[in-house]
């Protein structure tokens, strides 16, 4: 786990030495963030649900948006994501670059549920840049990389910049010097209908419609659920009604409990869980997504959410509950 202030972050150097060393933390579950062609990402392993609440706790993130998930060729994004012919001829065009393609979750796909934010979509990239390709294979895993800062502040092109912001916040930063492009990647979803520009990056939207053959749909309507980081935050919304901040829990109701409390009428909940015993937030955040879907699974009508506290990334949790619960 990263302790957050507990040690100055170390600078490790773009050789084999640093790339072992980046890629061991990256394993351990330990943040680093490393250079790609547009900005340097905040890396945890996607693949791990306490790494990825690590990354949103470092970057004061407010919301549990999806992240992007980094792979060092298309061969590994296919096992991830399900591409489409025309996903398929985007990667091939412009992998390694500056795109990501949001495409269906793949069945045996191993991203974390709290790196989707809940969805059955995937967002993947395979950047240009060697190092970041170099660290990718050594660790062996997709890795989850937002723009590595802290959330609302300028995205950082070289490593002082990511020290300016998170120093002490997270275990490494591999310095591979300035990043060449300097903007995030354009965004493309590759899902149902036509693919659809989500953001706007360093790959044109004129390159892009001229390999697809047609114009890319706009960005969807305000209200409309986004499905890819860099938007507002989609939500998983479960069958079942959420009702929050449960002092007690109903008739056939299933209930999502936090900490050591015991809400009354407990024992006549449908199916219990319990975000994390000990009270520990990013333990909370690693298991929000799929607890809610294990409750929805279990049949009951309404989800009974007892009290999360509001700080930290109980902000965040909140956040998603929120979202959850509203009227559809």
């Amino acid at each position: 786990m990263n302790h957050i202030g507990s040690t100055a972050t170390r600078r490790l150097t773009p050789d084999a030495a640093g790339l072992a060393e980046a890629a061991r933390l990256l394993r351990e579950g330990r943040l680093v963030a490393f250079p790609t062609e547009t900005v340097y990402g905040l890396g945890g392993d996607a693949t791990n649900g306490a790494a990825v609440a690590g990354i949103y706790a470092a970057k004061e993130r407010p919301r549990f948006n999806p992240l992007i998930a980094h792979l060092p060729d298309l061969a590994a994004a296919r096992r991830e994501g399900a591409f489409g012919p025309e996903a398929l001829r985007l990667a091939e065009t412009f992998w390694p670059g500056p795109l990501t393609l949001v495409v269906p979750r793949a069945e045996d796909a191993c991203v974390c549920d709290l790196a989707l934010a809940g969805l059955d979509s995937v967002a993947l990239r395979v950047p240009a840049a060697r190092l970041a390709r170099d660290l990718l294979r050594a660790v062996g895993r997709p890795v989850a990389a937002p723009s590595a800062n802290r959330s609302g502040r300028v995205s950082p092109t070289n490593a002082d910049h990511v020290l300016g912001d998170l120093d002490g916040r997270i275990a490494a930063v591999l310095d591979g010097g300035a990043c060449p492009v300097g903007v995030e990647s354009t965004i493309v979803a590759c899902l149902d209908g036509d693919p659809q520009l989500l953001r706007p990056g360093g790959v044109p939207r004129e390159a892009i419609e001229a390999v697809l053959g047609r114009p890319l749909r706009a960005p969807g309507a305000a209200g409309e659920a986004p499905v890819a980081p860099g938007l507002l935050a989609s939500h998983y919304a479960p069958r079942a009604a959420v009702r929050l901040d449960a002092a007690a829990i109903g008739e056939d109701e299933a209930a999502l409990l936090f900490g050591e409390a015991r809400p009354a009428g407990l024992a006549r909940a449908r199916f219990i869980l319990n975000l994390s015993p000990s009270g520990d937030l990013a333990e909370a955040a690693a298991n929000l997504f799929s607890m809610l879907r294990r409750l929805d699974a279990s049949g009951a009508a309404t989800i009974a959410v007892m009290p999360i506290p509001r700080h930290g990334l109980g902000e965040a949790i909140a956040d998603r509950l929120a979202r959850a619960a509203a009227p559809r």
